[in-house]
């Protein structure tokens, strides 16, 4: 009895981490939240109090990559002193080495829907916090540019940044050099591309990028 009474006590973080070692031990995501339940030996309001649906909690993961990531993040001193290029760039890695660590669940989750990843239904609330992590960054660099011809478009940026997570995300996926060194090479050389071009720098970068992708990403 004082064993079911722990697990009923379950929280969120709990039930995030019990789902996805029942997706990597069983290679399928739980068909209801009832077998889930079951398979747990709690309630099924006790899942409910926590996520409204399987799909929910599936979507709460990668909410909750992303707010580990930014926790992280906001607990180094030098962060907030960093640029905003210096700020995405941490971001990128901070998340991707997140990412590492959970590597198995991930390429699963992933592998499970043959969909374009732009469109994956789980990856929405991910997309709603990273655009607005991203248009956070472009509206602070906009306070400081007083002529307003010069300012930036926070909602194109904002999207940019998006695509820029879904491409390096799939090279992730297909990434097999140790430690994940080519990852790493795509999310300085892409930041900085994105940057260079809303800041009207040279475009040295933008071709030695698209150089980088065709070698390791195309070619």
């Amino acid at each position: 009895m004082s064993a079911r009474k722990k697990v009923e006590k379950m929280g969120k973080d709990d039930l995030i981490a019990a789902y996805m070692s029942f997706a990597l031990d069983a290679e399928r995501f739980p068909t209801s939240v009832y077998k889930f339940c079951k398979e747990l030996k709690i309630e099924e309001a006790d899942f409910y109090a926590h996520f409204g649906s399987t799909e929910g909690l599936q979507k709460e993961i990668w909410v909750s990559f992303f707010e580990r990531t930014y926790a992280l993040l906001e607990k180094d001193p030098a962060f907030e002193q960093y640029g905003n290029r210096e700020k995405m760039l941490s971001f990128f890695f901070t998340f991707f080495e997140l990412l590492g660590l959970n590597r198995s669940y991930v390429l699963f989750a992933l592998g499970q829907n043959a969909q374009s990843l732009q469109r994956m239904d789980q990856l929405k609330g991910l997309r709603r916090r990273v655009k607005s992590f991203s248009r956070d960054l472009i509206e602070d660099a906009n306070a400081e540019r007083p002529n307003r011809i010069t300012k930036r478009n926070p909602e194109i940026f904002s999207e940019g940044a998006w695509l820029q997570l879904v491409f390096l995300l799939r090279f992730w996926q297909q990434d097999d050099s140790p430690s994940f060194e080519k990852t790493d090479m795509a999310i300085e050389k892409s930041v900085n591309t994105i940057f260079d071009i809303f800041d009207n720098t040279p475009l040295e970068r933008v071709l030695d990028f698209g150089k980088f992708l065709y070698k390791e990403h195309l070619g």
